[in-house]
């Protein structure tokens, strides 16, 4: 059977989980009761999802020039078929 509390280490393999809202029911009331009591995680985590507000900001980044280009003669070349 599983430990119900988690330790720090499993906190940090499994925040990015938790954002993301992938995980279990179970493993999320863990995650949840570590956070509540450990104030070191709950920094990391204020952390995790600062970085993710931010990264959700950026633009994606172009194509390189010769992928570009190969989408180009692509998209021609499927416009004549």
């Amino acid at each position: 059977m599983t430990s119900a509390m988690l330790a720090c280490r499993e906190v940090t393999e499994l925040v990015t989980d938790y954002v993301e809202g992938r995980l279990s029911r179970w493993d999320r009331l863990r995650f949840q009761l570590h956070i509540g009591m450990c104030r070191h995680c709950r920094e990391y985590l204020r952390q995790m999802r600062a970085t993710q507000r931010f990264l959700g900001h950026l633009p994606a980044p172009p194509p390189p020039p010769d992928v570009e280009a190969e989408l180009v003669e692509r998209f021609k070349n499927w416009k004549r078929a």
